[in-house]
């Protein structure tokens, strides 16, 4: 990886685009744009991003369909841009792999602080001091709840924004149950369904069996539990 993380930029707005890019490298950043996934494409193919920032709506295949084709083969992380707001639009984008979601117009500090949360989740920002004291087990996983790193052995678990604030309320609280309105809280109120979906993607990630799990289970009329 680059000493700065490289981030690919793909919005059909010259105008956002370019403000954006700018921003981003002056801020420390090793910035490339794309007016649209076919350019993504084959930028992508000659260079290894740290982070994609993805437009929702574009002409031709749209962000979200971009980002469930590109999440078959890359677990790179992506934050995904929308002018609207709508619920739909975020489940989607949280069901197809969006690691984050943010509407526009937006605080360029705003998506900043987003960015430089996303690459610590998923461990590109390097940063080789961890803390055991603050590690949480359950099984042969190990989840640090001050960086928000899973790991299981020497392997590190890529997880979303979404998915490690979960983890770790539920790691805090290991063997107890958490309600669901107190997970809604954690995400600023959003609905019940967002927050199956993103404790569906984590059991992807931890459980043999999703469908059956050991560690993450549910309460029933009340929310989940995490066990050892």
């Amino acid at each position: 990886m680059s000493q700065n993380p490289i981030i690919l930029v793909i919005d059909d707005d010259t105008r956002l685009r370019n403000l954006l890019a700018k921003f981003l490298q002056d801020n420390g950043f090793e910035i490339s744009i794309a007016k649209d996934t076919n350019e993504a494409r084959l930028i992508l193919n000659s260079k290894t991003f740290d982070l994609l920032i993805v437009d929702v709506m574009m002409p031709n295949e749209n962000g979200i369909e971009f980002t469930q084709n590109f999440r078959k083969n890359s677990s790179t992380p992506i934050i995904m841009l929308t002018a609207r707001g709508e619920i739909d639009d975020r489940i989607k984008g949280l069901e197809v792999g969006a690691d984050d979601y943010i509407q526009k117009p937006f605080e360029p500090k705003e998506i900043l602080l987003r960015i430089n949360n996303v690459l610590k989740r998923s461990g590109r920002l390097v940063n080789k001091s961890f803390d055991t004291i603050h590690d949480v087990s359950f099984g042969e996983f190990i989840f640090n709840i001050i960086n928000l790193r899973l790991r299981k052995s020497n392997d590190f678990i890529h997880l979303t924004d979404s998915e490690a604030k979960i983890l770790k309320v539920l790691c805090e609280n290991i063997g107890k149950s958490i309600s669901r309105q107190k997970l809604s809280d954690l995400f600023g109120g959003i609905d019940d369904r967002s927050i199956d979906v993103t404790i569906t993607r984590l059991r992807r990630k931890i459980e043999k069996n999703p469908k059956q799990p050991h560690y993450l289970q549910t309460v029933r009329n009340h929310g989940y539990i995490l066990h050892k």
